[in-house]
């Protein structure tokens, strides 16, 4: 499991953010993608909730391979999603709630899992499992000071906001305790991939 959570420690460390692209087309969101990686996001999470979105995962994947990035696949709740993920070339999982199950069919297939935590016991059930990053959802209804007040009981524990997360309320998430935040529509703001390019030089 330690490999798995030093994965996404090396996988974060050139930028504290990630990006969401729900919804797109294929095409678009190769588009996208790329614009991500141009600005020095290194992670990139594609929800696939539907067959056209499990095509746009399969050709950003095409292009992650290309540029020697990685792509995530994410709301990935069952393990038959589990297994379409690996199979369309995703590196890692992303999930809305913490499943035991869900969570160890995508160890088991080699990607590392991130599942959605909103509670103490959430966090501490993910804990137990191994896991040492989690994603905080929705980040922008539990609050900064959530993130501050869960710094107490998990010290070791990370957190990556997510859920109304953009460049402009991304510097008070991480400076309250979050360690990464995963925006969805700034990668269609040229200010805001301004921004987020200012806040990597900050750190």
């Amino acid at each position: 499991m330690e490999t798995m959570n030093s994965w996404f420690d090396q996988a974060f460390s050139p930028a504290p953010v990630m990006a969401i692209l729900r919804g797109f087309s294929p095409a678009r969101t190769v588009e996208l993608a790329h614009r991500g990686w141009d600005a020095g996001i290194t992670c990139i999470e594609v929800p696939i909730q539907s067959p056209a979105a499990v095509a746009a995962l399969v050709a950003v994947a095409d292009a992650a391979a290309e540029r020697g990035m990685t792509v995530g696949a994410g709301t990935v709740v069952t393990p038959d999603l589990v297994a379409t993920a690996h199979d369309s070339g995703a590196a890692f999982t992303v999930a809305p709630g913490f499943d035991p199950v869900v969570a160890q069919a995508s160890i088991d297939a080699g990607m590392p899992h991130l599942p959605g935590v909103a509670t103490g016991t959430d966090v501490q059930s993910a804990a137990a499992f191994g896991l040492g990053w989690v994603k905080a959802f929705p980040a922008s209804v539990l609050g900064v000071e959530w993130f501050s007040a869960m710094r107490g009981p998990f010290p070791t524990m990370k957190f990556v906001a997510t859920g109304g997360m953009n460049a402009r309320n991304a510097s008070e998430y991480l400076r309250a305790g979050a360690d990464v935040v995963a925006v969805g529509s700034a990668l269609e703001d040229e200010a805001q991939i301004d921004l987020l390019t200012d806040l990597f030089a900050s750190r």
